[in-house]
């Protein structure tokens, strides 16, 4: 599949880059896990963040939805440098969407709840809009008919899914996903991502670290790879898998593309 093929509509708003993080560095104690990160991304941009266990990927999306707080550097979201905290570090999680690995939806409320809570909590959007939206989340994410049950009666995949919906629910203006598919069985993985991709060919900015290279394949615009806390490489999907240039990169597709 081409670029072409998945290239996203223009978002509104100005052009240009919708996050960029300059000189970007963090520890954790002694243990240098982000360092000198230089990195800018589109919007509608579909960006894939690959590498070994303990190259500093998961830390690289925390800290571009604040949590994880950088030691030197910035990161700028729509021009903007990431607050602190208070009014405006709300803000800037309710703009950005995150699904970790684990669902961490609210066992006590149902489905619909749990889609429906950030909207009328977070953006004070009336019930009845929030639950129309929901609803036309959860029936995009194909769980619609789960909506009035609870996250222990659904599957590990149907749970990711209600998961998205919830994170898509604030409208945001990016959406970052970490792992998301790591905790589930084989046969759930590829709902989760029919979804991930339908999101990228629909024009999300989004930013995905990842195991599962048929997705960086077919759903990529850029793919980084990270090893050791820094980014060693940066290319179209097909260049990467196909020429890669470090010895790094090669070493790493060697390894998982045999099995």
């Amino acid at each position: 599949m081409t670029d072409a093929v998945l290239a996203p509509e223009p978002t509104a708003g100005p052009g240009g880059p919708l996050v960029v993080l300059e000189g970007v560095n963090k520890w954790f104690g002694d243990l240098h896990v982000l360092q000198d990160i230089n990195l800018s991304i589109d919007r509608g941009e579909v960006v894939v963040v690959i590498g070994p266990s303990g190259s500093g990927k998961s830390t690289l999306c925390r800290a571009i939805n604040r949590l994880e707080t950088v030691g030197k550097g910035e990161i700028r979201l729509d021009g903007k440098p990431l607050p602190a905290e208070g009014k405006e570090l709300a803000k800037l999680r309710a703009d950005v969407g995150m699904v970790f690995q684990a669902f961490n939806l609210f066992a006590h409320k149902t489905v619909l709840d749990n889609v429906m809570l950030g909207p009328t909590k977070v953006r004070r959007t009336k019930e009845a809009e929030a639950r129309e939206h929901a609803k036309q989340l959860l029936d995009r994410v194909g769980v619609g008919n789960q909506a009035d049950k609870y996250p222990a009666q659904l599957s590990g995949g149907q749970q990711q899914r209600v998961a998205i919906a919830r994170a898509l629910a604030m409208r945001p203006k990016l959406m970052l996903f970490d792992e998301p598919t790591s905790a589930l069985d084989p046969e759930m993985i590829k709902e989760v991502l029919d979804v991930m991709v339908d999101l990228a060919k629909q024009g999300m900015t989004m930013i995905v670290v990842t195991h599962e290279m048929g997705f960086a394949r077919t759903a990529a615009n850029r793919v980084v790879f990270m090893a050791d806390g820094q980014i060693v490489e940066e290319a179209t999907p097909d260049e990467f898998f196909t020429n890669p240039k470090s010895d790094r990169a090669k070493d790493f597709l060697g390894k998982i593309l045999k099995h």
